[in-house]
């Protein structure tokens, strides 16, 4: 089983760019493979994860070049040819491994396919709930069974069918079921709709825009008229900003720092992380260098004392997945960190909410669980302490962060599932925790096929 060590630093003075946005790079394999054309991906994030989203697509018929690639993980920039919305039956069972992005937008994708397929997962996927996709794609009149040993899990069979258009208020706000939704309603004659709750990433509706795909939003609902083929364009995809997170988060926590992300993703549905960072006392510049379509730019944040601050319930949907991080910054704060309404948590990779306060307390922090949160007495000497990830990434690079800060020598026990959607963070970490300046140091070395 592998694992990270790590101790505490003195300094942090950095300028590099972290891997590609994984949501983006699902919904780039997605869209490419079902465009009308060939589409040139570049920056794509080769994590397991996303690598998955590919193989499925060209297991639909949409086959793909590798122009180059990360040295020892997979492509960054390819070349989708794209099937012109009409797929082929996969020839087995496609994996998704440990995906739930990955599972219920192809779900979604393949709810209105005339061919029957199947979606599994890993053992951690294969636990988590899928009647919020199942549920609305069956009355578009998808047939979904799911085959998990617990009710309403993967595997899920997908029997080929005709879909038909609906108008759908999301219970709860998730992109991932608005993803899904739409996919399917790109199948169906008529008009698609999906009113949500609050405003949620809105990489989907953005991507479709950019491939000539005609899409309408007024407020909190998203119109889609089926029938329409994307038309192929090469897309960069911008660096993940809930990758660079951690980094902002040591940054900001640490007095004197500086630290520059470049080229990140800044779309205002995921850039909360930076709003909660801000009201904590991080001095924080946000420069946007490409504004059409996903937004993108440079961050630079420098280091300052933080103070504690509440979590607002409508910033909890755009934050989900920045939380683990959050909570080790409120553990390096001044006063009390308050996050609720954030019970989503419970069904990701882990309980997030058990796994990040069991961690903060091995670290001495003192930490209140609730059924929806916790709340953070942040303001103690941490402690180094071996920590169990669970085979929770982002778990696994939230508490290497904070071991930056701990005293004594912190263990993150297994940590291979950082692939899942950050490879090279071994390498941006070995570059942090030897105090290193320059940008040559964080370059993560690519291969040109």
């Amino acid at each position: 089983m592998s694992s990270l060590s790590v101790k505490a630093i003195s300094s942090l003075n950095a300028e590099f760019s972290v891997p590609g946005d994984k949501s983006i790079s699902h919904r780039a394999a997605i869209f490419g493979g079902l465009s009308n054309g060939v589409c040139e991906i570049a920056n794509f994030l080769p994590s397991e994860d996303c690598l998955n989203t590919l193989k499925a697509m060209r297991a639909l018929g949409a086959n793909f070049e590798v122009l180059e690639e990360m040295d020892g993980y997979g492509p960054t920039l390819l070349r989708i040819h794209g099937k012109g919305m009409k797929l082929t039956a996969p020839e087995a069972p496609i994996d998704c491994g440990n995906s739930g992005t990955g599972m219920r937008l192809l779900a979604g994708l393949l709810a209105g396919q005339e061919f029957t397929s199947e979606l599994f997962g890993d053992a951690s996927l294969s636990s988590r709930p899928m009647g919020r996709i199942t549920e609305p794609l069956s009355e578009m009149g998808a047939n979904i069974e799911t085959l998990g040993e617990k009710p309403g899990c993967a595997p899920l069979k997908i029997h080929g069918s005709k879909v038909k258009p609906i108008s759908y208020h999301l219970p709860v706000a998730s992109a991932q079921v608005k993803s899904a939704v739409l996919l399917a309603g790109m199948f169906a004659e008529g008009i698609t709709e999906v009113i949500q709750p609050a405003i949620t990433r809105d990489h989907t509706e953005r991507m479709l825009t950019s491939f000539r795909v005609s899409i309408r939003t007024e407020g909190e609902k998203i119109s889609l008229p089926g029938g329409q083929t994307p038309e192929s364009l090469d897309f960069r995809v911008p660096g993940d900003i809930s990758s660079a997170s951690f980094w902002l988060v040591a940054a900001a926590a640490m007095d004197g720092s500086r630290l520059l992300i470049k080229d990140v993703g800044l779309n205002p549905t995921r850039t909360a992380i930076l709003k909660v960072l801000g009201r904590m006392g991080a001095q924080m510049t946000e420069i946007v260098t490409i504004s059409d379509g996903e937004p993108m730019g440079n961050i630079e944040i420098k280091g300052a004392p933080l103070k504690g601050t509440t979590l607002l319930p409508e910033e909890i949907p755009n934050l989900i997945d920045e939380i683990p991080v959050i909570a080790v910054a409120a553990a390096l704060a001044e006063g009390p960190t308050h996050i609720r309404n954030a019970k989503e948590l419970r069904v990701k990779e882990t309980d997030r909410i058990t796994t990040t306060v069991e961690n903060l307390r091995k670290m001495g922090v003192d930490v209140e669980e609730f059924i929806d949160g916790m709340t953070i007495h942040g303001g103690s000497q941490l402690k180094g302490a071996r920590i169990k990830s669970h085979g929770d990434h982002r778990i696994a690079m939230a508490f290497a962060i904070a071991g930056l800060f701990a005293s004594g020598e912190t263990v993150i026990e297994d940590t291979d599932c950082i692939n899942t959607s950050y490879p090279g963070f071994a390498h941006h970490l070995d570059a942090i925790r030897h105090e290193r300046t320059k940008p040559e140091d964080f370059i993560l070395p690519t291969t040109i096929r």
